[in-house]
């Protein structure tokens, strides 16, 4: 797909991957509706958008139904198309399953803390996507829908319920391509490692040597090479249902 003058959707677009995303596409001529919970909050990352086509904000929550469907009818109805989608909204509410100390329980993962996580990660991811291929189906174009998972989707301590919605969001990309490609819709995903972050650059410098030490390649990735990764799913036309892992040789 040629990115030039397509309308693309980008969601969590406010900050870090979502506004790199955002910046990259621009940068190809791209049409981007970026998409986050307050609309005001993502004035930056319109901003950076140089060489974009058009670009336009909206607020939504991703894990509410009604405001998903009303978001994606506004997006078609102000740009008249709708090409491609980055499921790029996420929260982390980390806990250990349980722990125990000195034979008493001390903590467990709440149902608030599961539930959460799995609302916007997982339901967020289904229905931005079910939306977007109602669309590209009935516009007749095809389109391209990329989820961003993450390393953690093979497990990882502490995060019971990021990385089940993260192993969630990449069999939906498998799942989808069989089901879209009869509509001339693609699908694909990405697998961040770590990643230099707004909120990773605020941690201490010990501990950001730390996690860098675990890398082979003895770096963090930055956002933008996560976003040249989404840029090639978008415009490799023979790539569907398959996940792009970009961590620095890292596996969890």
């Amino acid at each position: 797909m040629n990115i030039q003058n397509k309308v693309i959707v980008i969601t969590g677009a406010a900050r870090g991957l979502g506004a790199a995303m955002a910046k990259r596409l621009a940068a190809q001529g791209a049409k981007l509706a970026l998409v986050d919970l307050d609309a005001d909050s993502m004035a930056d990352a319109a901003a950076a958008c140089e060489g974009a086509a058009d670009v336009r904000t909206y607020g939504a929550n991703v894990a509410n139904e009604d405001q998903v469907v009303a978001l994606f009818n506004n997006i078609v109805a102000d740009f008249g198309s709708l090409d491609g989608l980055v499921n790029n909204a996420g929260i982390t509410r980390d806990a250990l399953l349980i722990k125990y100390k000195d034979g008493e329980l001390v903590s467990k993962m709440s149902l608030d803390q599961w539930q959460m996580v799995i609302d916007v990660n997982l339901t967020g991811v289904f229905l931005c996507g079910r939306e977007a291929a109602e669309h590209m189906a009935r516009l007749g174009n095809g389109g391209v829908i990329i989820n961003i998972s993450s390393i953690s989707r093979a497990g990882n301590v502490g995060q019971s319920n990021y990385s089940a919605t993260k192993s969630g969001v990449e069999a939906m990309a498998v799942t989808w391509a069989k089901e879209l490609a009869r509509y001339g819709i693609r699908t694909g995903a990405v697998a961040p490692g770590f990643i230099n972050t707004e909120m990773v650059a605020a941690m201490p410098d010990s501990a950001k040597e730390k996690i860098a030490g675990m890398v082979p390649l003895r770096r963090m990735g930055e956002s933008d090479e996560i976003a040249q990764a989404v840029q090639f799913i978008f415009e490799n036309d023979y790539f569907s249902g398959r996940l792009i892992e970009v961590d620095g040789a890292l596996r969890l």
